[in-house]
């Protein structure tokens, strides 16, 4: 059998939101993977050696042996169908399909919350601004999205754990985090999410002091 090699390449500075799905996916799923970190405020990810690994020039990208792919729902995909064992998205055709469908929501929507609650309010509690009157529009769609799927009593979205769960968690948390209004259901949830093993390696990557 050939031997499998897999090699990650985040953001230097541990915060993408995507870089993690995929960080989390790969422990979740048991396999052995190398990190490699890029360098975003240097744009190292436009670097010409970079840019032939990854077609997009972003991070997360993912090299299995000798094939490269960027973009972290693909990623995540990409090792469900590869390998097999522990799955990341429902088994249920319909419940897949959900899931794919809400990472691909939180990945294009939210636009305010995304710029107003950076991920750095999570990796290095940052506090910012109060919320803009759009930003609470979209926290307000993402409320409603997140209790509509989310069962009462429920720790994770489709039974069995599944990356959306995270997805999600990380989208409340930037909210939550930050002292922001969020429905105890959801806050609950995301608070549940946080404490996988998986997400806490995430949580526990050696970060450099933000820049002034």
């Amino acid at each position: 059998m050939e031997k499998q090699s897999l090699q990650l390449y985040v953001d230097a500075q541990f915060t993408s939101p995507y870089a993690m799905s995929v960080f989390v996916t790969l422990h979740e799923k048991g396999l052995e993977f190398a990190v490699h970190t890029v360098d975003l405020d240097t744009n190292a990810q436009h670097t010409s050696d970079y840019a032939a690994k990854s077609l997009t020039q972003r991070v997360p990208t993912l090299v299995h042996n000798d094939f490269a792919l960027s973009e972290s729902s693909a990623i995540t995909e990409y090792l469900d169908d590869v390998f097999p064992g522990i799955t990341v998205y429902p088994k249920d055709i319909k419940d897949r399909a959900r899931a794919r469908q809400l990472q691909a929501w939180l990945r294009s929507a939210l636009m305010p919350i995304r710029v107003e609650r950076n991920t750095q309010v999570i990796f290095y509690g940052q506090r910012l601004a109060p919320l803009s009157d759009a930003a609470k529009a979209a926290a307000q769609q993402l409320f409603l999205v997140g209790e509509s799927l989310l069962k009462e009593g429920a720790d994770n979205l489709f039974g069995t754990w599944c990356i959306a769960d995270l997805d999600l968690a990380l989208m409340i948390n930037r909210l939550a985090m930050h002292g922001d209004y969020v429905p105890a259901k959801l806050a609950n949830f995301a608070h549940q999410q946080w404490q996988r093993p998986a997400v806490q390696l995430w949580m526990q990557q050696q970060r450099p002091a933000l820049q002034a």
